[in-house]
């Protein structure tokens, strides 16, 4: 089943693409003519094909619940057709708008506020692409530390200020480097956390180079190790199985329907993992996951899907870490209300969560899905500091 927010954006890229190419083939007509007139109007066709190729990969995804796209060149061009699509809307919108104003203020206006109007218009309508060019040249990079105190109550005196490295949705692919990733452990290292803990997405789809990922976050060093869940991508790609294995090899255990025991002093952190829980089951949360549960620890969940939070509490759980949404990936603030697509989802978008005595942090993540880009919600490395509330 299509979810109607997706079925809704094919109807609106459809519809403005349409519009787009009958402006651009009567742009051609009169610009040119004979045999460069065919030629214009044969390239608008093309992108045409090429984009509904590209758009095409994404929304067959939609269908399967799995990527689709094979291969590097495969995938470059369909987050190209994506990001197009929607800067091409967003230009498009704002061009009609101000079309608009134009005719309604048009004959008033004398020739100098005429030009400093279409000045600004011009600059307006320019502005997606602007956006969108900072996304994915510089913010989709901006690799940042951010450190978070968590109070939760009854936190065992040994266990005060315990920092937890918090890493999720690396997705290491055509848009992420192994390079870049290995900036972001380095920023990490330099954190110096008692734990890392890892939830999920180290890679996108299959092929993807999940042993460079996995050799990354092997550098990481801390006093407890390093532990971590499945996403939804590991899933996808087929992957979950070798995942479990290289990391273990490693000395990285991914839980999977697993707990460990880490003793910091007097105190014990009970570490739960479980593998991703799809929406399609959110009325089958977690089963047997309370069991995991130890009395008397500090008891953390690990889980890449941030909906589990309310069965979590319940079941006991002090902390849920999860990640998945990006923090929205493309965030507006408008009103001082975030809107970002995540937010048709689910409420746990980014941030710290309470519910009772237990507490949730979700991550933005690391990496992009969909389009390599990411605005107003930068890639975060998160460092949680737990107090005693």
């Amino acid at each position: 089943m299509i979810p109607s927010l997706d079925l809704v954006a094919l109807v609106i890229f459809v519809f403005v693409q349409w519009r787009i190419t009958v402006m651009w083939l009567r742009l051609a007509g009169r610009r040119f003519s004979g045999r460069t007139r065919t030629a214009a109007r044969y390239a608008v066709f093309l992108l045409d094909i090429l984009l509904a190729e590209g758009y095409a990969f994404d929304f067959v995804a939609l269908l399967v619940r799995r990527p689709v796209v094979a291969g590097p060149f495969a995938r470059v061009m369909s987050a190209a057709a994506l990001l197009y699509l929607i800067t091409a809307t967003l230009v498009f919108t704002l061009y009609t708008l101000l079309q608009a104003v134009r005719q309604r203020f048009d004959a008033p206006l004398d020739p100098g506020r005429r030009r400093a109007l279409n000045a600004v218009g011009n600059a307006l309508v320019a502005s997606p692409l602007a956006v969108m060019g900072y996304g994915a040249l510089v913010e989709r990079a901006s690799f940042r530390v951010r450190e978070i105190d968590v109070p939760l109550a009854g936190l065992p005196r040994d266990l005060e200020g315990l920092r937890l490295l918090h890493l999720s949705d690396i997705h290491l692919s055509a848009f992420l480097s192994e390079a870049e990733f290995a900036r972001v452990i380095d920023a990490a290292l330099e954190t110096r956390p008692h734990l890392a803990l890892v939830t999920g997405d180290l890679i996108s789809s299959p092929g993807d180079p999940l042993d460079a990922c996995i050799r990354q976050l092997a550098r990481l060093k801390t006093d407890a190790g390093t532990f971590g869940c499945m996403g939804n991508h590991e899933r996808y790609a087929g992957a979950e199985d070798y995942t479990a294995a290289a990391c273990a090899r490693a000395g990285m255990p991914f839980l999977r329907g697993q707990a460990r025991q880490l003793r910091f002093g007097s105190a014990l952190v009970n570490l739960a993992g479980v593998d991703y829980q799809s929406l399609l089951h959110r009325d089958r949360y977690l089963p047997g996951a309370e069991r995991l549960v130890a009395p008397g620890a500090l008891n953390i969940l690990l889980s890449h899907n941030p909906d589990v939070f309310p069965v979590a509490a319940r079941q006991g759980y002090n902390l849920l870490l999860a990640g998945h949404t990006h923090g929205g990936q493309v965030q507006v603030e408008i009103l001082e209300q975030s809107i970002n697509p995540a937010r048709a989802l689910t409420p746990y978008v980014y941030g710290l969560y309470r519910a009772g005595a237990s507490a949730a942090y979700v991550t933005r993540g690391i990496g992009t899905i969909g389009i390599p880009a990411r605005i107003g919600a930068p890639p975060e490395i998160s460092v949680l500091r737990l107090r005693k509330a």
